[in-house]
């Protein structure tokens, strides 16, 4: 099975996370999308983080009705912080039948040469690159459009939608005391109200 690995706090997730798996999956680029939830980001330590089993908890609810879509703790039980390429090892490792991508932002495309072993990485796995509003370095012909890079000399566009939604513009909008149902799962907004998160977390 061929399986794109979308790795995030997902701190939460959002319709803009669901979306744009379930877009990868109906190109054709793979087979499932797995979201990846990671514990710790080295690009992103922060106290303020929900702990990992809340924020798996609404990545389950969130694909409830995705068939293609599979939430992960794997990573729950690497060695912290999160590396994508010990990651992507150990994936190889315990699921040997499968061949796995790499579904990352523009924005952390552009800053991929500072991840750990970004070379072996792109020498070794697809990467696919999703476009962020603003971005651009992903136009072409005028459309926005996914990035797949096969290997380093080869990409291929495919046309793309943009999803204007982040994790952090939620999180501002909770504290704020504003809806913010337009943007998440029915399951994962009524979990939010029923614990109270985020009422204090801005940033």
């Amino acid at each position: 099975m061929r399986v794109g690995i979308f790795g995030g706090t997902f701190n939460p997730v959002h319709l803009g996370h669901t979306a744009l798996a379930s877009y990868v999956c109906n190109l054709g680029l793979v087979d499932e999308v797995w979201l990846m939830v990671t514990p710790q980001n080295p690009f992103k330590q922060d106290a303020r983080l929900l702990d990992e089993a809340t924020r798996l908890q609404m990545a389950m609810l969130a694909v409830e009705d995705f068939p293609r879509l599979r939430a992960s703790d794997f990573e729950f039980h690497l060695p912290r912080p999160s590396y994508t390429y010990i990651t992507l090892q150990e994936l190889e490792k315990v699921y040997p039948d499968n061949t796995f991508s790499l579904l990352i932002g523009e924005d952390n495309w552009q800053k991929f040469g500072q991840w750990r072993n970004s070379a072996e990485i792109l020498a070794r796995y697809p990467i696919i690159v999703y476009p962020r509003e603003g971005s651009e370095s992903l136009q072409v012909n005028e459309s926005t459009s996914l990035q797949v890079n096969e290997s380093a000399s080869q990409r291929v566009y495919k046309p793309a939608p943009l999803y204007p939604i982040s994790s952090t513009s939620i999180r501002t909008a909770i504290a704020a005391g504003e809806d913010v149902s337009q943007w998440l799962d029915p399951r994962v907004n009524e979990l939010i109200r029923q614990l109270n998160l985020y009422r204090s977390n801005v940033s």
